[in-house]
């Protein structure tokens, strides 16, 4: 049946791009409807940071840490919402936070803290948010405007707003919006996994997986992309703020190299070492810099179990150059199951980088993680997701 209300906007999605949205079309005097499939709204921030949520970074920069097919679509929204213009948000309703490392604020206590925000300024707007309201469908008007198909009930607005996200964590995902662009003759980006977790690939794994829950601070590289923070072993391949970063950038087929002692020319050192004490066994010379567990497992297979003195200077050397450029060939990534956010989405040339409509639908618009605009892992996905909605709203 059709609904009788006929709100000037539905908002499709209540995550962090679609609240941003609603609460600033909201106190533009526009009536929002806000549609979300799941129980609750802001599951995604709920659950990430570990439950703190890393909700930007300070040093955010549209012009460094995105992916896209068109790498300046982001910068028009990003220079006209910044961190700070969310950080203000998050200071004038008391929400205690700090910096961890690299730039990225997590709350003190709680992501449910930043949820409570932004509900309590929907509601503040006059915004309407109605759950268990799963979208199947959105069809343009012949007479313009949109119908919102979600169960049994058609919900009629003059604007959509596509912020349903993208496919990662799938219990809590929507392909809605690769559907609709799909349908509606929108060129969309393949979307995969990113910001996930690599995997052994079979020779490696019997030789790795006993390592689990071994990090160590490390550079991960592929192509022409570095990142230098920890990276974690665990039984299904390899994790860690570095891999995970690094993900968005491999691809089926090529390998990742990691610098297991980036602070260290580790075959100028080794060599240095067996000169000053030949008598040292290879693998308590490695525990000075490398986590004990390593070093029992690579040895007999990367060095010999034996005495410096006893190897070449050039066998040793061989040995300091693996330990700097460990080439890893994943086997994959573990999927939606487990990304942060999905890579891709509908192609950003369907979309204005100013209003965020999309050109081929005038009164249709797409924001946040639907879009091909993929952050680094470190709060940048969120600071897109809150300037995109909120620069949406101002043209609404």
């Amino acid at each position: 049946m059709a609904d009788r209300q006929s709100p000037d906007v539905i908002i499709i999605g209540a995550g962090a791009s679609g609240l941003m949205c609603a609460i600033h079309a909201g106190y533009r005097g526009l009536r929002v409807l806000v549609l979300e499939k799941g129980p609750k709204a802001g599951l995604k921030i709920l659950v990430s940071g570990g439950g703190r949520c890393n909700f930007t970074n300070i040093f955010a920069d549209p012009r460094k840490q995105f992916l896209s097919r068109n790498p300046r679509f982001c910068i028009s929204a990003m220079s006209r919402y910044a961190p700070a213009d969310f950080i203000a948000m998050v200071e004038a309703h008391g929400i205690a936070y700090h910096e961890k490392t690299l730039g990225q604020l997590f709350c003190d206590e709680t992501s449910r803290d930043i949820v409570a925000m932004l509900l309590e300024q929907c509601n503040a707007a006059g915004v309407d948010v109605r759950l268990h309201q799963e979208v199947s469908a959105v069809t343009p008007n012949e007479a313009g405007g949109f119908e919102v198909v979600t169960g049994d009930r058609t919900y009629t607005a003059g604007k959509v707003v596509i912020a349903s996200g993208g496919l990662s964590l799938p219990k809590i995902a929507s392909d809605l919006a690769f559907r609709t662009a799909n349908r509606l003759g929108l060129e969309v980006v393949p979307p995969r996994a990113a910001l996930v977790p690599l995997t052994w690939n079979s020779d490696d794994k019997p030789v790795y997986e006993s390592l689990s829950g071994v990090s160590l601070d490390a550079e991960a590289s592929c192509g022409d992309a570095s990142f230098r923070e920890s990276i974690l072993f665990t039984h299904r391949g390899m994790s860690g703020p570095a891999m995970l970063q690094i993900s968005s950038f491999w691809r089926e087929g090529k390998s990742v190299h990691i610098d297991l002692l980036p602070d260290c020319d580790a075959a100028a050192w080794l060599v240095s070492e067996q000169e000053k004490n030949p008598q040292q066994r290879i693998a308590s010379l490695l525990k000075k810099r490398l986590p004990n567990r390593l070093v029992e497992t690579l040895a007999g297979g990367w060095f010999p179990d034996t005495k410096t003195g006893s190897v070449s200077p050039g066998e040793i050397a061989d040995v300091g150059a693996r330990l700097n450029q460990w080439v890893f060939r994943p086997g994959g990534s573990e999927g939606y199951r487990t990304a942060e956010v999905t890579l891709g989405g509908i192609d950003t040339k369907e979309v204005s980088s100013k209003t965020f409509e999309v050109g081929k639908h005038p009164g249709l618009y797409a924001i946040g993680e639907a879009l091909d605009v993929t952050g680094w892992l470190g709060g940048y996905n969120f600071q897109w997701a809150w300037a995109s909605g909120w620069c949406c709203a101002q043209h609404l």
